[in-house]
């Protein structure tokens, strides 16, 4: 009992300098970002007021945020249908028996590999309407194509969309691709004895068995993208206007660009507990799924 003692003594010693790192960088941001967001805080007027939950109030009354929500949500939504679909497609490619299959997959990862603020200020030039990739590729076949892409709402909208899923597009086949892996191709054999051809194979053996990796998955890269920042930032700055600038944009805008510190904490607990309950209620869904 002594020794058991003595080494949980000392287990609690040596563990204790992670702790404290770890309450002072994670724990007690959070609490003072709770707090912070109850005030009114304006460092260029050096106002310091407490408002209660007007900043939560005012989240809801402001156009710029309601915007920015909006796009968030198409944003979301329009990447992860696309990493879905293009994602499980090109695993399947990637999982083919052909030449040069571990080179293939190699440059597919490419892209992911490269920092995300790189592709943005590549895909910058990339969509200029006088000298970009895109529409330079287009006048191949339409000489006369104009297109300002990043200064029209919709056109930048889902120029964002293209950049982020070209990024991150291949992460996410790879780890499909693993999943792929593990179906024995006994299964496929068995099906195609039975008289399966390849998309009836695919829907009633490929797509169950990988269900339980898209499922993570999907809940996992959901996260990212709604926290998703660097590629506004870098890209569009948040125009035309603010039809591109995501949620947590908005946030680094009110607390560094407005020095409206207090309004950025409620957006970014808001946010928070978005961001929780999702996590919350995806895990608690995971668990009742039938693999």
């Amino acid at each position: 009992m002594y020794l058991s003692r003595k080494y949980l003594t000392l287990a609690w010693v040596l563990v204790l300098p992670a702790l404290l790192i770890r309450l002072f960088t994670t724990i007690y941001p959070i609490l003072e970002t709770f707090r912070v967001s109850f005030y009114d805080i304006k460092l260029l007027r050096g106002l310091h007021e407490f408002v209660g939950f007007r900043n939560y109030i005012d989240i809801f009354h402001d156009s710029k945020m309601l915007t920015s929500i909006e796009f968030t949500v198409i944003f979301v939504v329009g990447s992860m249908i696309g990493h879905l679909v293009l994602g499980i497609a090109l695993a399947l490619i990637l999982n083919m028996k052909i030449k040069a299959q571990k080179v293939l997959r190699t440059i597919v990862l490419l892209p992911w590999a490269m920092p995300m603020v790189v592709i943005a200020m590549a895909s910058k030039w990339a969509f200029n309407n006088d000298y970009g990739l895109i529409n330079d590729f287009v006048r191949w076949f339409n000489p006369s194509f104009s297109m300002d892409w990043l200064i029209h709402t919709n056109t930048a909208r889902y120029a964002v969309i293209a950049v982020d899923l070209w990024k991150d597009l291949p992460f996410f086949a790879i780890l499909i691709l693993a999943g792929l892996q593990f179906i024995s191709s006994d299964m496929y054999e068995a099906a195609k004895i039975d008289g399966a051809g390849p998309i009836r194979s695919f829907f009633r053996i490929t797509l169950p068995l990988l269900s339980k990796n898209i499922w993570v998955l999907s809940i996992f890269f959901t996260m990212w993208r709604i926290t998703s920042f660097d590629v506004v930032y870098a890209m569009t700055s948040g125009g035309p206007g603010e039809s591109t600038a995501l949620i947590a944009y908005r946030i680094t805008t009110e607390a560094f660009t407005n020095l409206n510190t207090g309004y950025a904490a409620s957006i970014a607990v808001v946010l928070f507990i978005v961001m929780a309950l999702l996590s919350g209620l995806s895990m608690k869904a995971a668990k009742r799924v039938d693999y």
